[in-house]
C-alpha cells in the first residue's frame, strides 16, 4: 500500500507563519503536523509514500530527506490549484494499481490505521460535526455502508463530515472518475476528491465508514493552540538533551526542544519550545514557540511565536502598597 499525502496548500489562515513555512511544518507539540502523519502512517506499516507539493515546496522535501531518509519517498508537483481531486489526479503514474491510503496534509486524527488497512474495502473517515456545510459530507446506512458522499452541501442530508481520511482499494476506477470528471469542468475549476469518490459509488464500489475517536484541527491559530495542548497531554513530558535550566519552574505538559537555555522563567502548561531557543525571564503558557527563538522578559499566553524570532518585554521596578490592583497589560479600562 501507497500513502498519498497532499500538502500543496498556502495555509492561509495561519498567516504570517505560512508566509515562509509550509503549514504542514507548523510546530504541533513537539514535532510538525506533518511528521505526526508521516510517524503514525510509518508505525502501521507503510513505506511508500507521495508528496504532492507546491507552495514552499522545497521545504516539505528537505524535511522529509532529513527526517525519513528510510523511506520510499516520491514528489508530485501541483503547479495549479484545482482542487484535492486535482492533485490526487497528478500521482496516477506512481501509483499504478496499488491500493492506496490518502491523509489531507493538514489532518491529524486518532485512529487504527493497521485496521482501516487490512479492511477488506475502501474506507473512509468520519466525523460527527455540529455543522456540516463547510465539510465533505457522507451519508451513511445502518450497517455502516456509504450511499452517497457530497461536497459542503447547502443543506445537508447528514451530520457526519469527511475527516480527510481515504482508504482506496479500486484505484483504477478512482482515476477513471477523476478523469471523467476533470473533463466536464472549465480550465480554471476547482474538483474536490469527494466528487470522484462519489462517481466510484454510483459505480457500484462499496465504502465503508470509520469513526475517528480524536480530529485535530490545525487549521487556524486558535484550534491549533488547543490541538497542541491535547496532544502534549497525549505525548506526555518530552524534554530533550542536552539543555540548560537555571531557576525555572516547569509545569507540565511541555516540549522542549535540545539545546535551549531557559533562566528565571516559569514554562507551562500546554507550551511546545523548539530546539535551541533562549528563554530568560518569561511566563508562558498555553503556546508555541519555534526553533532557534529569543525570549526575553514577558508574559505569552495563547501565543504562537515563530522560527527565529526575538521577541523583549519591558522591564519593571515595582514598590507597591497593600489593596492596590495594577494592570499592566495595556487593556482596555
Amino acid at each position: 500500500m501507497k500513502a498519498i499525502i497532499p500538502v500543496a496548500g498556502v495555509g492561509t489562515k495561519l498567516r504570517p507563519h505560512t508566509y515562509t513555512q509550509p503549514k504542514a511544518l507548523i510546530p504541533l507539540a513537539g514535532k510538525t503536523i506533518l511528521g505526526i502523519t508521516i510517524d503514525q502512517l510509518h508505525e502501521a506499516g507503510i513505506n511508500d509514500f507521495i508528496f504532492i507539493i507546491g507552495y514552499l515546496g522545497e521545504k516539505i522535501q528537505d524535511f522529509v530527506t532529513q527526517h525519513y531518509p528510510n523511506l520510499n519517498c516520491h514528489f508530485v508537483t501541483q503547479s495549479e490549484r484545482h482542487g484535492t481531486g486535482y492533485a490526487i489526479d497528478l500521482t496516477k503514474g506512481l501509483v499504478g494499481n496499488d491500493e492506496v491510503l490518502i491523509v489531507l496534509g493538514d489532518t491529524i486524527a486518532e485512529y487504527d490505521v493497521k485496521e482501516i488497512i487490512d479492511a477488506p474495502t475502501s474506507m473512509l473517515g468520519v466525523k460527527k460535526v455540529d455543522d456540516p456545510r463547510n465539510f465533505g459530507v457522507a451519508e451513511i446506512e445502518d450497517d455502516g455502508l456509504i450511499s452517497k458522499v457530497v461536497e459542503k452541501p447547502a443543506i445537508p442530508k447528514s451530520n457526519m463530515a469527511l475527516v480527510g481520511i481515504y482508504k482506496i482499494k479500486e484505484t483504477g476506477i478512482l482515476f477513471s472518475c477523476l478523469n471523467t470528471i476533470s473533463e466536464t469542468k472549465i480550465s480554471y475549476e476547482e474538483f474536490s476528491l469527494t466528487d470522484a469518490l462519489d462517481c466510484m459509488i454510483q459505480q457500484g464500489v462499496e465504502f465503508r465508514s470509520f469513526k475517528v475517536a480524536n480530529w485535530f484541527d490545525c487549521g487556524k491559530k486558535e484550534t491549533l493552540l488547543q490541538s497542541n495542548a491535547i496532544l502534549l497531554k497525549k505525548f506526555g513530558l518530552n524534554i530533550k538533551e542536552p539543555n540548560d535550566f537555571e531557576n525555572t519552574i516547569i509545569i507540565p505538559p511541555v516540549s522542549i526542544g535540545e539545546g535551549c537555555k531557559i533562566k528565571n522563567s516559569v514554562i507551562g502548561p500546554n507550551v511546545a519550545i523548539g530546539e535551541n531557543s533562549t528563554i530568560n525571564r518569561v511566563i508562558i503558557r498555553d503556546s508555541i514557540v519555534g526553533a532557534y527563538s529569543n525570549l526575553l522578559e514577558i508574559v505569552l499566553t495563547h501565543s504562537l511565536i515563530g522560527r527565529d524570532v526575538e521577541v523583549r518585554g519591558v522591564s519593571r521596578n515595582l514598590n507597591i502598597g497593600d489593596n492596590t490592583a495594577i494592570d499592566l497589560g495595556g487593556g482596555n479600562k
